[in-house]
C-alpha cells in the first residue's frame, strides 16, 4: 500500500497523511492490521487522539466528507454525522516525494549558545604581551530587567527599618496578648456558666512577610576574569613553577658537575663541543678573512701599487694644478637603490671607514644599512646592518672606536657595538626616551660626562639640539637648545603669537672650546651656541640663502669654520666677525664640504653635478687647484666626501651607492719645500700662522679703511 492511497478505512471514513511526515508506514494504520481502527462507531476525534498517541500523526489531516444514502443505513441512527462517510481528498499543490525523500530525517539540534554573540573579540594580554583572542563568550541575552529596592541589612537604613519592624512586632504581641486575656476571661465565665471545659487553644502560627527581601539573597551574573587580573593563587603558581624549574636545573647539573670532576681527573680539563666548534669557526673565518685579501690584493694589484707608489709626474707641467687618481670602487648589491648620506673614517684603524645608507627623497623613503669597508678588501664590506629607516647620519667614537652613534630618518638614534655578533643596534631611542619627530641630520661624540659616561649630540629638522647619555644601558635625553627662527611669529588662535621653530640640518663642535659649537639650519642662518645656555644664542650668522649643507671648524686655527649651502656657494668664517672671508661660487649645490687633516688651508667640496673641487688658500685663494668630474651619469649625484686621516686618499659616495676612493696628486697636498742647510718648521703653530697670514690679507683693507 502506498502513502498516497488511503492508510485506513473506518467504516466509509479514508485517511491520507498529506506532508512526508513518518519515516515508514506503522503496521497500525494499514486497513485490517488495528481492531481498534476497524471498529466504524468510533468518531473521528477519538480516531485522531489514538492516532496522535500512537506517534503516527505529526502534521494535520486533510479530512473532506461526502454523505451519500447508504451512509445513514450503516452507521445508524444515533451516531454523529462526523462518523458519515469521508472522502479523503489530495491538495492541488502537494510535493510528490519520492521513497528516499520521504524516508530522509531533518534533526534540529537547538543549543545554549547565543547566535549574536560576537565570536572575534580581541583583547590585550599582559602576561604575553600581545592581542589575544577571547575563547568565552558570555552567551547570555538579557530580555528584562528591573532595578529592585534593596537595602543592605548592615546599613543605616536597614537598621532603621529592622528597628521599626521589631517595634510593631512587639506593639502586635502585646495586642494579641490582651485580647487573649481578654477572651480569657469571657471563656473562663462561659466555662462558669455551662460547667463544660473549654478546648484546648491551638496557637496560631505566624506566617512571614514573603515581600521583605531583606534576608534574601539573589544570584548576580559574575563578570568573566580578564587576562590583566592576576590572582594570588596565579602569582603563587607562577613562583612554584619557577622553584621547581630551577631545582630540575640543579638536579641536571649536578651528576654533570660529577662527570666533569671525574674527566677532569682522568683526561684533564677539555672543551665542550660547542666551544670547540665555535673556536674552529672563528679560526676558520679568520683564514678564510686573510685568504680572501690576499686573493683581492691579487686581483687589485695594480691599484694597491698605484695607491702606495704612483706619484703623478705630470703635475710639474699643470702650472699648480693638480688632478684625483681614481682607486677602489666599493659597492654591494644590496645598497644599490640607496644614496650614501653618510662617510666616517675609524680613528684607530686608517683604513676602515664606516658608510650610511638611506634617501634624501621624501617620497621613496625605505630602509637603510649601515656597512663598513677597508681598503684591504674592496669587493664585500667587513660589517653589514640593516635598519627599518634610512640612516641619515652617524660617527665613531674616538676613544671607543667599535661604537658608532647612528641618526635615522624617523627621528631616532642608535648605538652599534661592533664587538657583539648581532645586526641589532645595543642602544636606540624611542617616542618614551625623547626621539626627535623629524628626521636627524647629524650625530656627533663628546667628551665623557662627570660620570664617566659616555654621550653624543644629535641635531634635527624639529630645531631639538639633544644630548643622548649611556646610563644602565638605556639612552637617556637632556634638550640642550632649541633653535627659534628670529622673526617668524605665526598668528595663532585668539590673537595669540606663536614663535616657529628652526629647522637644524648640520653643526660642528670646536675642536679645542668644549662648550662651543655652531648648528646650520634651512634657513641658512648660522647659530653659535654654548652648551651652557639653553634659552639663547652666543652670535648668528646670516650666512646662506638656502639650507646650510655642512659647517665644519678648522682642525688647526681655533677662529676659522668653512659652510657650504645648495646656494651653490662655500664660505669660510672667522666666527668673531659677522661677515664671511672667502666666498667661493661653484655653479652647483654643494653637497658636503671638509678639511684636510693635513694642510690648515686645504679644503675640498662636492657639487650635485658629478664634481669634486679640492682648494689649497695657501697656494690660489681664487679658484679651485683641481676640478673634477667623479660621476659620469647624469641622474646621479655625488653626496659626501671625506679626508684619510694619514694617507693621501679621499672617499666620496653618490646616490647610486657607490663609494670611490680617489688619490691626491702632489701637487694637491703640497708640502714647504726643504732647502739645504735649514730645517723647515711643521707642525700646529706654522699652519694656525700661514692661515692667520691669509686672513690678515683679507682684513687689511678694511683696517686701513676704518683708519
Amino acid at each position: 500500500m502506498g502513502w498516497n492511497t488511503p492508510l485506513a478505512s473506518l467504516g466509509h471514513l479514508s485517511w491520507v497523511c498529506p506532508l512526508p511526515a513518518l519515516t515508514a508506514p506503522p503496521a497500525c494504520l494499514l486497513a485490517g492490521q488495528s481492531k481498534r481502527l476497524r471498529r466504524p462507531w468510533l468518531g473521528v476525534s477519538t480516531a485522531l487522539q489514538q492516532l496522535k498517541h500512537q506517534h503516527v500523526i505529526s502534521t494535520p489531516l486533510i479530512l473532506i466528507q461526502n454523505i451519500d444514502e447508504d451512509a445513514s443505513t450503516d452507521v445508524g441512527e444515533g451516531v454523529d454525522e462526523w462518523t458519515a462517510v469521508k472522502t479523503l481528498v489530495k491538495p492541488p499543490d502537494q510535493l510528490e516525494l519520492t521513497e528516499a525523500e520521504l524516508k530522509e530525517e531533518f534533526t534540529r539540534v537547538l543549543t545554549a549558545n547565543n547566535p549574536h554573540a560576537p565570536q572575534n573579540i580581541v583583547r590585550y594580554s599582559f602576561k604575553e604581551r600581545a592581542y589575544k583572542p577571547i575563547g568565552y563568550v558570555d552567551q547570555t541575552a538579557i530580555h528584562f530587567s528591573l532595578n529592585g529596592n534593596l537595602i543592605l541589612k548592615d546599613s543605616d537604613e536597614g537598621r532603621r527599618q529592622s528597628v521599626k519592624s521589631a517595634v510593631s512586632e512587639t506593639e502586635i504581641k502585646d495586642e494579641e496578648e490582651e485580647e487573649a486575656e481578654e477572651a480569657g476571661t469571657a471563656e473562663e465565665a462561659e466555662a462558669a456558666e455551662a460547667e463544660e471545659p473549654p478546648p484546648p487553644k491551638v496557637k496560631e502560627q505566624k506566617l512571614a512577610n514573603q515581600f521583605n527581601f531583606i534576608e534574601r539573597a539573589s544570584k548576580t551574573l559574575n563578570n568573566p576574569l580578564r587576562m590583566f587580573v592576576f590572582w594570588h593563587w596565579e602569582i603563587y603558581d607562577a613562583y612554584m613553577e619557577e622553584l621547581q624549574k630551577m631545582e630540575k636545573s640543579k638536579e641536571k647539573e649536578k651528576p654533570k658537575a660529577q662527570i666533569a670532576k671525574k674527566e677532569e681527573k682522568k683526561k684533564g680539563r677539555k672543551l665542550t663541543s660547542l666551544e670547540s666548534q665555535s673556536d674552529d669557526i672563528t679560526k676558520i673565518s679568520k683564514a678564510a678573512k686573510i685568504m680572501e685579501r690576499m686573493v683581492n690584493q691579487n686581483i687589485f694589484d695594480d691599484i694597491a701599487q698605484d695607491f702606495k707608489y704612483f706619484e703623478d709626474a705630470s703635475d710639474e707641467y699643470r702650472d699648480q694644478k693638480g688632478t684625483l687618481l681614481p682607486l677602489w670602487k666599493f659597492q654591494y648589491d644590496k645598497t644599490k637603490r640607496l644614496a650614501v648620506t653618510a662617510i666616517s673614517w675609524n680613528p684607530k684603524y686608517k683604513d676602515l671607514f664606516a658608510v650610511g645608507y638611506g634617501s634624501y627623497d621624501f617620497m621613496k623613503q625605505s630602509h637603510g644599512m649601515l656597512l663598513l669597508y677597508t681598503m684591504k678588501n674592496p669587493s664585500f664590506p667587513e660589517y653589514v646592518f640593516s635598519s627599518e629607516s634610512g640612516i641619515m647620519c652617524l660617527d665613531i667614537h674616538n676613544d671607543h672606536p667599535y661604537l658608532v652613534a647612528v641618526g635615522f630618518y624617523d627621528g631616532n638614534v642608535a648605538i652599534y657595538n661592533l664587538k657583539k655578533a648581532t645586526s641589532q643596534p645595543s642602544y636606540k631611542s624611542s617616542a618614551k626616551s625623547g626621539k626627535h619627530t623629524d628626521p636627524v641630520w647629524q650625530v656627533k661624540w663628546q667628551k665623557d660626562d662627570m660620570d664617566n659616561n659616555l654621550n653624543f649630540f644629535s641635531v634635527s629638522s624639529d630645531g631639538r639640539i639633544v644630548s643622548w647619555t649611556l646610563v644602565k644601558n638605556e639612552l637617556v635625553h637632556t634638550d640642550v637648545i632649541k633653535l627659534s627662527a628670529e622673526g617668524t611669529t605665526m598668528q595663532g588662535p585668539e590673537g595669540l603669537q606663536l614663535q616657529t621653530l628652526g629647522c637644524g640640518t648640520s653643526f660642528d663642535f670646536h675642536k679645542k672650546i668644549d662648550y662651543l659649537f655652531l648648528v646650520g639650519t634651512e634657513e641658512g642662518k648660522i647659530y653659535k651656541c654654548s652648551k651652557c645656555y639653553s634659552s639663547q644664542f652666543l652670535d648668528v650668522f646670516e650666512a646662506h640663502h638656502m639650507a646650510v649643507d655642512s659647517v665644519s671648524w678648522n682642525p688647526y686655527h681655533l677662529k676659522v669654520f668653512i659652510s657650504c649651502s645648495s646656494d651653490w656657494t662655500v664660505k669660510i668664517w672667522d666666527h668673531t666677525i659677522k661677515t664671511p672671508m672667502f666666498i667661493y661660487d661653484l655653479h652647483s649645490a654643494v653637497g658636503d664640504v671638509a678639511w684636510s687633516p693635513y694642510s690648515s688651508t686645504v679644503f675640498a667640496a662636492v657639487t650635485t653635478d658629478g664634481k669634486a673641487h679640492v682648494f689649497d688658500l695657501s697656494i690660489n685663494k681664487y679658484e679651485a687647484l683641481c676640478t673634477q668630474i667623479v660621476v659620469a651619469k647624469k641622474k646621479n649625484k655625488i653626496t659626501h666626501i671625506q679626508f684619510n686621516p694619514v694617507y693621501p686618499v679621499v672617499i666620496i659616495g653618490d646616490e647610486r651607492g657607490h663609494i670611490t676612493c680617489l688619490k691626491l696628486s702632489p701637487n694637491l697636498r703640497k708640502m714647504p719645500k726643504e732647502k739645504k742647510g735649514q730645517v723647515v718648521k711643521k707642525g700646529p703653530e706654522v699652519e694656525i700662522a700661514k692661515l692667520d697670514k691669509l686672513l690678515n690679507l683679507v682684513r687689511e683693507p678694511e683696517g686701513t679703511a676704518g683708519k
